[in-house]
């Protein structure tokens, strides 16, 4: 399904000034998108090679940034965090401890506890996700299988096999709760403590 749009999930989407794409297809470009968007950046970010840091964002001693990574303004990454692969915070960003994002475009005002592991995805505004909250990217279970999506009537073909979840603006995501590769959460989802969110379409 070439044509999905993530703009219905994440109201602001368009603001970012992408190509239009898929959110799996975002994810397994996610280095490049960035890099795209590093060279749009103002003079009021310091560089480090391909890392961009807002002059009012916090980055702790200890965090690991590696690949092409936007940390806008005012966000912050603690100690123990590891971003990789190409990953975009916007503004008012937290990254907890011992979190890991991978391939992640993350939206305003978006958060992850601590001991989070998000990878190839795209998280839109003001979306919380508590500790110990798993978006896994690669199904283990079938080998890597490639992701297809139960949506509504429809069985979308990603054809690819890594992509966690497009989760879109306000969600709530409890502590310990997994979201299986290929979710696609609307707006203001509630996802319970301990929770299982599983999409996948067999066969």
């Amino acid at each position: 399904m070439n044509t999905f749009e993530i703009h219905p999930f994440i109201a602001r989407w368009h603001s970012l000034g992408l190509p239009r794409s898929t959110p799996w297809q975002l994810a397994q470009d996610c280095e490049n998108q960035v890099l795209t968007l590093l060279d749009r950046l103002g003079e009021d970010y310091r560089r480090h090679g391909n890392c961009a840091i807002h002059e009012s964002a916090v980055v702790e001693e200890g965090a690991v940034l590696k690949g092409a990574i936007i940390i806008g303004e005012g966000a912050f990454v603690a100690a123990g965090a590891y971003l990789r692969g190409g990953v975009y915070l916007g503004r008012q960003c937290i990254v907890g401890p011992s979190c890991e994002l991978k391939s992640t475009f993350m939206l305003d005002g978006s958060k992850l506890a601590h001991f989070n592991f998000v990878g190839d995805s795209v998280i839109g505004e003001r979306v919380n996700i508590e500790a110990g909250a798993i978006i896994a990217n690669y199904r283990n279970e079938l080998d890597g299988a490639n992701i297809r999506i139960r949506h509504g009537d429809a069985v979308i073909e990603t054809g690819v096999n890594k992509f966690g979840a497009l989760v879109g603006d306000g969600c709530k995501i409890g502590a310990n709760a997994v979201i299986a590769p290929g979710a696609l959460l609307q707006p203001d989802t509630r996802i319970p403590r301990l929770g299982l969110v599983d999409q996948f379409a067999h066969g």
